[in-house]
């Protein structure tokens, strides 16, 4: 009998500045049938990601090939016992309509009454275990403080304000790129105050939305965002650094370093890079914390969900311009 056929998205070009859909290929290919210790998965969720940009480049993804990505689906074909046909699963063989996984590299999602499947990728996935370990494994936050969050709009920001007011932050403050965005956070999301990153220097911004200063620092973005929040940072604050939005898909101009660095030294400050997949313990920690809160519905994920394999790709160059509010989900096929 013959197998079915299946879609994958490969990266056939290396962008020089701003990727573009002239990058990828969508590709036919047969599904292949799982061998000993396999299965097949469709998959249903894929998450697109801003760190993706930099797989792009040289030392990154391989061309010509698919792609990787945090990915949900449902089992279909199965050869290993860890992996019963119907169950729903993670696994990172993204970027395609079906994977066959080894049982080694995929996990069975946990089935929370009540909480949608697609917070596996956002709030509940890479995406809030994120915001999960930089406020308070690194950044160690406290029930009063004020904390800045950049890129607060996306998915690791709009995941760690919603943590951080569950902490007990006292304030918490937001940049985003327009002013539907700032809304946004301020009407729906809970931040006592927010601001449009383009609408002067962020030091200026945080003075107005934080004239007591800050505590800690959440960083999304890098560049002008920690040079600024730097210059808000009361003595001995803390600033988690996640990400670098403002460079990925700028790689061949990056900002400049921040020409206030030195103050880290003259304030104490403490500054703590992080990967998540570093503090993969933390994941029960995140469950039982956040679980409680999604099933009474005090906490709603905040995703953009585009549907459709064919718009995988316009998904991904839509999170690189910021053209989503929360977590940037991709749906495949119906949710169970």
């Amino acid at each position: 009998m013959s197998r079915p056929t299946a879609l994958a998205v490969h990266q056939v070009s290396r962008p020089s500045g701003r990727a573009t859909a002239a990058d990828f290929a969508f590709v036919e290919e047969t599904v292949p049938a799982p061998a000993e210790g396999q299965a097949l998965v469709e998959n249903i969720y894929q998450s697109v990601d801003p760190y993706m940009r930099e797989e792009m480049d040289e030392g990154g993804w391989e061309l010509n090939a698919p792609l990787e990505g945090r990915t949900l689906g449902r089992v279909v074909e199965s050869r290993s016992p860890a992996l019963p046909v119907g169950s729903l699963v993670h696994h990172r063989r993204a970027w395609r309509t079906h994977s066959v996984v080894d049982a080694a590299e995929a996990w069975i999602v946990p089935d929370f009454a009540g909480v949608p499947l697609s917070a596996h990728l956002g709030i509940l996935g890479g995406t809030g275990l994120s915001a999960w370990v930089g406020l308070t494994r690194v950044a160690r936050l406290q029930p009063g403080e004020t904390v800045f969050i950049s890129a607060a709009a996306g998915g690791v920001g709009t995941a760690a304000g919603r943590i951080a007011r569950l902490l007990g932050a006292g304030r918490i403050v937001g940049s985003a790129g327009s002013a539907a965005k700032v809304k946004h956070l301020t009407e729906d999301l809970g931040f006592d105050a927010a601001f449009d990153y383009h609408d002067g220097p962020i030091a200026d911004r945080l003075r107005e939305a934080a004239p007591g200063g800050l505590d800690v620092y959440f960083d999304n973005v890098g560049g002008d965002h920690l040079e600024g929040a730097i210059t808000a940072l009361r003595d001995h604050g803390r600033i988690a650094w996640c990400g670098a939005v403002a460079q990925y898909d700028h790689l061949q101009d990056p900002p400049a370093a921040p020409r206030n660095l030195y103050d880290v030294v003259g304030k104490s400050l403490r500054m703590e890079g992080f990967l998540v997949r570093n503090h993969l313990d933390a994941r029960p920690e995140l469950y039982d914390f956040l679980v409680p809160h999604l099933r009474s519905g005090a906490v709603v994920p905040d995703e953009t969900v585009v549907r459709g394999f064919e718009n995988v790709v316009d998904a991904f160059l839509g999170v690189l311009g910021g053209a989503n509010t929360g977590k940037m989900i991709v749906q495949l096929t119906d949710a169970p």
